[in-house]
């Protein structure tokens, strides 16, 4: 079942041109965009729609998950950091 969200993101870009192919992979809240069309243009449109949106990489992933099972959750001063 396609979900509302899905549905907005999916109508967002189809307005752009140069756009080839969308995947949304609702699982780990990804979109993958495959065309000729500017990264800021996309990223502009998804949030015309009321949709939050930023850019990942793969390097932030790997250093997110290094991070995280180095660290873990510190307490220093009853602040959590993480």
């Amino acid at each position: 079942m396609v979900g509302i969200h899905e549905k907005r993101l999916r109508k967002c870009l189809s307005k752009l041109k140069g756009i080839e192919k969308v995947e949304v992979d609702a699982n780990s809240q990804k979109v993958i965009v495959t065309g000729y069309v500017h990264r800021n243009k996309i990223l502009k449109a998804i949030r015309r729609g009321g949709l939050k949106a930023d850019f990942w990489s793969a390097q932030n992933e790997l250093l997110n998950a290094y991070a995280s099972a180095s660290y873990g959750s510190l307490r220093f001063n009853n602040f959590n950091l993480f």
